[in-house]
C-alpha cells in the first residue's frame, strides 16, 4: 500500500483514503459540500461553482492531513485494508473500529 501522505506531509486522496475517511468528511465538510451542491442545483454552468468546489477540496485535504497527524497508524491500517480489499467496508471492520476509536468521526 502506498503511503497516505507525500514526503512533504500533504495527504494523497486515493479512493481507499477517501473511503476510509468518508464518515469524517461527511460530518466535518458538510457545510462546504452542501454549499457546492446547492450552487450546482441553482446553476448548471460548471464555472459558476468552481470556488465552492475548491472550498470542498480544501476542507477534505485539511481534514485528511489532520486525521493523518492525529491517528497515523490507524488511518494507514484502515486505508491499507480498503486498498487491499478494493474498498469493501465489510472486509475491514476491525481496522475501521480501531480508526474510529482513535479518531472519532462524531466528535
Amino acid at each position: 500500500m502506498e503511503p497516505t501522505v507525500d514526503p512533504a506531509g500533504e495527504p494523497i486522496p486515493t479512493s481507499a483514503v477517501l473511503m476510509a475517511s468518508s464518515k469524517h468528511i461527511a460530518t466535518k465538510c458538510r457545510g462546504e459540500n452542501m454549499a457546492f451542491i446547492n450552487c450546482k442545483k441553482k446553476d448548471p454552468n460548471p464555472e459558476k461553482c468552481l470556488e465552492k468546489g475548491r472550498e470542498v477540496t480544501r476542507c477534505v485535504l485539511s481534514l485528511l492531513k489532520d486525521l493523518h497527524q492525529r491517528c497515523t497508524k490507524e488511518m494507514d491500517a484502515y486505508a491499507g485494508c480498503m486498498y487491499y480489499h478494493t474498498n469493501e467496508f465489510d472486509l475491514c471492520r476491525k481496522e475501521q473500529e480501531e480508526f474510529e476509536k482513535a479518531c472519532p468521526w462524531n466528535e
